[in-house]
């Protein structure tokens, strides 16, 4: 399906809504991903150096003679009655002293687990520290720290800590963090498409002006081309009749002419090159100007008018009334009969009245941007009323009457 360039101009927006938020979406992963790394380094910071501070007093705490070992200071000190939890073993080395688990268990941990850490330890004369599991199925922070004798490493102290308080906070952060990021990609994704949106109206507003304009420049242009075009030929085919056709000639493209100027005001004024000429206007005086002025070619125009005075201006306000007028003279009719047309003006307000077949009301809120009358007939020209009373302030209406034929009504501000 062929698209308009404005269409393909609002599917740009969604583009660049699209890429404005993957890019942010990454960096606010990146950034929470980095969060949530941090608080779980920091969580294990700080139990290791809870664990730490118990292995290094506990240690700090054994009694060494040569290669015996004594833990008697150890039992009468207050952090074997306090959490985290610890033991000192001997692990494999055959020192033979005997282990010792401080009197409070914070969490129920198999020996087995706990001994193997200090054989581990013992052996590699390194700390080990990790993640296990309780005998509750509770995730623990354990760290083994070995201590020496004379003739090397004697054993570890092995001290335990519950880890779950810990991570159950980084869990909840890692909630709060996922659900923040969704909350602010939504709102970037929204702010991007309200940014892309208002960067591209000025663009899309330009392009539908302009092909609003070709379209209205190819209605308007139509019939006095053809029929430009027909008197051409005929002038060629009857050179006697030369002198008669030359001035119709003339006047066609004069009237042609003032369409297309008409059509570049328009086009410069919307896009902000030039202003209304708005000055103030007897209005009964310029449609009663228009009306005398417009050959009405079989049809019976009537008009009522009362005095009254617009700010408007006259050259604009001149072609829509005349836009009016010709709608009606071509629309509004009975089939094989004679337009009548009666337009009244007062209070600033001008009824082109007609006796035709109405407005179709299917397409009742269509008729200014493709005017459609009940015979079928479409166009373009009622387009340019409508901005010509949005230009001046005002509006265009359009109902049926009650017996027969279609009233619009073209409403302007009134001078004091």
């Amino acid at each position: 399906m062929n698209r308009s360039s404005a269409d393909r101009l609002r599917r740009l927006r969604w583009v660049l809504t699209a890429v404005f938020t993957v890019m942010n979406a990454i960096g606010l992963i990146v950034f929470a991903w980095l969060i949530v790394d941090t608080d779980a380094e920091s969580g294990e910071k700080q139990m290791d150096l809870e664990l730490a501070k118990v292995t290094s007093t506990v240690s700090r705490l054994i009694g060494r003679d040569g290669d015996a070992v004594v833990t008697g200071f150890i039992k009468t000190d207050e952090i074997n009655r306090q959490c985290p939890q610890f033991a000192v073993l001997a692990g494999d080395t055959g020192s033979g002293f005997s282990d010792h688990y401080s009197d409070r268990e914070c969490v129920r941990m198999d020996r087995a687990v706990i001994e193997d850490l200090a054989v581990q330890a013992t052996r590699s004369g390194r700390e080990i520290f990790g993640y296990k599991t309780s005998l509750d199925d509770q995730t623990v922070r354990v760290r083994a720290q070995p201590f020496r004798g004379e003739s090397g490493y004697l054993g570890a102290v092995v001290a335990v800590s519950n880890a779950e308080p810990t991570l159950g906070d980084h869990d909840q952060l890692v909630v709060w963090v996922v659900a923040a990021a969704a909350v602010l990609i939504g709102s970037l994704a929204l702010a991007g498409h309200l940014i892309a949106t208002r960067a591209i109206r000025p663009a899309v507003a330009a392009l539908e002006q302009q092909e609003v304009l070709l379209a209205e420049t190819a209605h308007d242009l139509r019939t006095p081309v053809a029929a430009l075009r027909a008197l051409a030929e005929t002038a060629l085919r009857n050179p006697t009749q030369r002198g008669d056709l030359l001035p119709r000639t003339v006047r066609l493209a004069s009237r042609m002419g003032s369409i297309i100027d008409g059509l570049l005001v328009r086009a410069r004024l919307a896009a902000g090159v030039e202003r209304l000429a708005a000055q103030p206007v007897w209005l009964d005086q310029l449609v009663a100007g228009v009306v005398e002025e417009t050959p009405t070619e079989g049809a019976s125009v009537t008009l009522t008018a009362a005095p009254c005075k617009v700010m408007a201006d006259p050259t604009l306000l001149q072609r829509a009334i005349g836009n009016l007028l010709d709608n009606a003279m071509r629309y509004g009719r009975q089939p094989n009969q004679p337009a009548i047309v009666h337009i009244s003006v007062a209070g600033g307000r001008v009824t082109v009245a007609d006796h035709g077949p109405g407005v179709d009301g299917d397409f009742a809120e269509e008729a200014f941007d493709r005017f459609r009358t009940g015979s079928g007939s479409s166009g373009l020209g009622l387009s340019i009323v409508r901005w010509v009373a949005t230009a001046h302030g005002g509006t265009l209406s359009v109902y049926n009457a009650e017996d027969a034929g279609a009233i619009f009504e073209l409403a302007l501000p009134v001078l004091p």
